[in-house]
């Protein structure tokens, strides 16, 4: 991938960006099966494919006096293609799995996405900001061609899955003490539509689908203290995650996604000897969480 962005001298309090970027991600698997008791060649299975991203953007920072003002709009012109996953029996011959398809059907799209915000510095040492987004988010190549065994569960892929649409919005506020003493809190609320979702078809059997929708709304809280060379900086953030579901996914609906703890925290503390030396040390604490 790469990007390219350039900054026309506008003036005025604009700050210009003008761009473009590109990412592309190719991949290919050769996975090979063997028995756990015998330990004998059981086939093996190809697959793969090709996701692509052209991105177009315009943004533009806008100071006026104690304000700063943005806003973006971007274009994405996205395409899946190239997939294939062919899985073969222990004697090489391809085998009756539903899950056979020498190419699956590619498909190309574009998105709209946008943001703004705004940053206010209402007192000494106090700024406020706020933002609103949108954003997009194709299937990785995993999601799309490659299932997975935890024995005796299944997961496999779906090569039909739809780009993940978010929405969101944020505020918050920084606050300067004094030279050293520092501490922000933001509150968010973000929803993911299509999001991708392990799926149960069975016991044995799940599927990587597109759920209604994942909707987190939580706080972040971080402080840092200390000029010298002894520094403290810690981090806390709560996150209340729900996934949306209905029809045959209906079971998941009201549950905490998978890997996302309520709570977690974070603290540091730093020490300069001297110029161009730091000795760190950081405790992590994450809450229950689930595969």
């Amino acid at each position: 991938g790469g990007k390219a962005e350039v900054r026309p001298p506008v003036g005025g309090g604009h700050v210009l960006r003008l761009g473009a970027d590109f990412r592309q991600s190719d991949g290919d698997l050769a996975e090979y099966r063997f028995n756990g008791s015998t330990g004998a060649a059981n086939g093996y299975r190809v697959a793969g494919g090709t996701n692509s991203d052209l991105g177009l953007f315009a943004e533009d920072d806008y100071t006026l006096g104690p304000f700063l003002v943005t806003g973006g709009l971007r274009a994405d012109r996205w395409s899946i293609r190239d997939g294939y996953q062919l899985n073969y029996g222990a004697n090489g011959s391809l085998t009756n799995e539903p899950t056979n398809n020498p190419a699956f059907a590619g498909r190309s799209g574009w998105d709209l996405s946008w943001r703004a915000g705004a940053t206010a510095d209402v007192a000494r040492g106090v700024r406020l900001r706020a933002a609103a987004y949108t954003g997009l988010r194709l299937p990785t190549l995993n999601e799309l061609y490659r299932p997975y065994v935890v024995f005796p569960v299944t997961t496999n892929a779906n090569a039909d899955l739809k780009n993940e649409r978010l929405k969101g919005y944020e505020a918050g506020v920084d606050v300067t003490l004094r030279r050293g003493v520092e501490f922000s809190v933001t509150a968010f609320d973000n929803r993911v539509d299509d999001a991708i979702a392990n799926v149960t078809i069975s016991s044995t059997v799940r599927q990587r689908e597109n759920v209604d929708a994942i909707h987190a709304r939580g706080l972040e809280l971080s402080a840092r203290l200390g000029a010298g060379p002894v520094r403290l900086f810690g981090t806390l953030a709560y996150s209340d995650a729900r996934v949306e579901a209905s029809g045959a996914q209906a079971a998941l609906d009201g549950l905490r996604p998978a890997q996302t703890p309520e709570w977690s925290a974070s603290a540091t503390v730093s020490w300069e000897p001297r110029k161009d030396w730091r000795l760190a040390a950081t405790l992590r604490h994450v809450a229950a969480q689930y595969e």
